[in-house]
């Protein structure tokens, strides 16, 4: 019986380790002894679907206008007020008449897609030619107009969907400098992680992994360089998918690398982001690698979802990934117990030789490309752009120092400065090396020599304390090889430590997310590991 599997599953991964504690959403508002902490009232749309809410619309029990309304009263009570998670940014003021729009288009003519009239709320790094600003969270593009609509918020908005605010983020995407604190942003404050409000909620995607996760939406759109979906999906205890360079178009998001970034949905079920995935791929004439001829997309993704997925495939285990918490290890230890268990024939270890050696050159490869991927954004802003090279910006911080860099300067800023043109040899020895080393000697190669359908390794270390005076303290993560190659990953929640979610990342070749999304959803469904925060003050109070 699938019940009683999935229950044999959830005993094992939740014993994993003694601080790996079940939570009780009956008691999601209180903590030890029932002492309230945020003394909130149990939310209607609480852990509901994509599919719940287009049940609910057709039903007639919700509107499109009904869950706007419901969700923005939520993100007072939570985000603002309560524990004042700040994974908001703004509301869209447009939001209720875009709506209205959309419940008298369903009545006429039936809705657009699985996403039409779904509320969603997309990072602050993203463009909308609308009343909302695009930010990248630093003061100085406040004044910043969009000319359009970046590429993927045309593609959700002809869905149906609706822009329903942006979310915080770590200032420009967390390369701003070295030692940052994720989650901060000059113009939106530090946010926090929903499950224990000192604790980090990761990034640089950190308002949409908090926003989803404690039920201020049901989907968020987040965006990736190396980490900052998966990382703090993981952080925060949902799914999170970093697709393929070139499935999803960058125009219009505020960049760091051309070679690396891409944007990607943050969700709670891996349903969700199969549904929202097939929403945001595109090929986009002016993004030039999302018309790659090998490029290989799928309609709807939710095709690819099999809860008896895992069974016969091949799975390597990326060792060189663990080991650096026994308590983590522990956790995982149950996930390959599942994994096992669902059929999966593991290889272990199967470690990805060489990622040691690319921190060097991703990060000169980020410096030239950041310099010349701005320049390029701000011309796009037209004549109105606030500023106009990444000289204007360092000026701007330094001008505006006391609101822009209280916590964290801009040393990475002043690097990439003084970087050449992209024609620069030293770029592209750094560019063929990172893809030398995580594509054709790094994932490639591991998958070949093994036959495997898919790798895995722990996504992140629990979450760190907040401290904006040292900065940011994890201790482990597995994002690089996939990041550095342009190669999808996906995370799924695998357990709990002291309370703090850990996730287990799938990644694997390009263009393989339907083979992703399919072993990641029978995990899911053989496991149902995820809970809903409970907004403690602190990790040590579920001990």
């Amino acid at each position: 019986m699938q019940s009683d599997r999935r229950q044999f599953l959830q005993a094992s991964l939740l014993g994993a380790a003694a601080a790996a504690l079940p939570v009780d959403p009956a008691t999601a508002a209180t903590g030890p002894e029932g002492k309230a902490n945020g003394k909130f009232e149990p939310f209607e749309l609480d852990e509901l679907t994509i599919d719940d809410l287009q049940q609910a619309m057709k039903s007639g029990k919700e509107t499109a206008r009904s869950l706007v309304k419901k969700y923005q009263l939520r993100i007072e009570a939570v985000d603002q007020k309560g524990p004042a998670l700040n994974s908001v940014i703004e509301f869209n003021p447009d939001a209720l008449e875009i709506a209205e729009a959309l419940d008298k288009e369903r009545k006429a003519r039936g809705p657009r897609s699985p996403l039409h009239g779904i509320p969603v709320l997309i990072k602050d790094n993203i463009d909308t030619a609308d009343r909302m600003h695009t930010t990248a969270g630093s003061l100085a593009l406040v004044d910043a107009r969009p000319p359009e609509d970046a590429f993927l918020v045309r593609r959700l908005r002809d869905a149906g969907a609706v822009i329903l605010g942006k979310t915080n983020l770590s200032e420009w995407a967390n390369i701003r400098c070295s030692y940052s604190t994720s989650g901060w942003s000059g113009r939106g404050g530090q946010t926090k992680n929903p499950y224990a409000l000192d604790r980090n909620p990761c990034g640089s995607s950190s308002g949409s992994g908090a926003a989803v996760a404690a039920n201020l939406c049901a989907i968020a759109v987040g965006t990736e360089t190396d980490g900052s979906v998966v990382a703090p999906s993981s952080a925060n205890g949902i799914v999170g998918m970093k697709p393929t360079v070139g499935l999803v178009s960058r125009t219009g998001v505020i960049p760091i690398s051309q070679s690396q970034d891409t944007a990607g949905p943050m969700c709670r079920t891996v349903r969700d982001v199969a549904i929202l995935l097939g929403a945001l791929a595109g090929s986009d004439p002016t993004d030039k690698v999302t018309t790659d001829d090998k490029r290989k997309a799928l309609a709807d993704y939710t095709k690819a979802l099999d809860p008896r997925g895992l069974k016969g495939a091949r799975i390597g285990v990326a060792r060189n990934y663990f080991g650096f918490d026994d308590t983590v290890d522990a956790v995982l230890k149950h996930s390959l117990d599942a994994l096992k268990h669902e059929g999966a024939t593991l290889v272990d270890p199967a470690d990805l030789p060489n990622m040691d050696k690319v921190g060097e050159s991703e990060q000169t490869v980020f410096m030239y490309e950041l310099k010349a991927g701005l320049a390029a954004y701000f011309a796009r802003l037209g004549k109105g752009a606030p500023v106009r090279s990444l000289k204007d910006v360092i000026e701007f911080n330094e001008k505006h120092k006391k609101r822009e860099m209280p916590y964290f300067g801009q040393d990475l800023f002043e690097k990439s400065v003084k970087k050449g043109p992209l024609s620069s040899y030293e770029y592209q020895e750094a560019l063929a090396r990172c893809r030398r080393l995580a594509r054709t000697e790094g994932i490639d190669a591991i998958m070949d020599k093994h036959k495997l359908d898919a790798l895995i390794a722990p996504t992140l270390s629990p979450a760190c304390l907040t401290d904006l005076v040292v900065g940011d303290r994890w201790r482990g993560d597995a994002s690089t090889a996939a990041a550095v190659a342009g190669y999808p990953s996906i995370t799924v929640p695998a357990g709990f430590i002291f309370g703090l979610p850990i996730g287990l990342l799938f990644f694997g070749r390009a263009w393989s997310e339907a083979t992703l999304l399919k072993l990641a959803y029978s995990f899911e469904q053989a496991t149902k590991i995820r809970k809903p925060p409970r907004f403690l003050p602190g990790a040590e109070l579920y001990a």
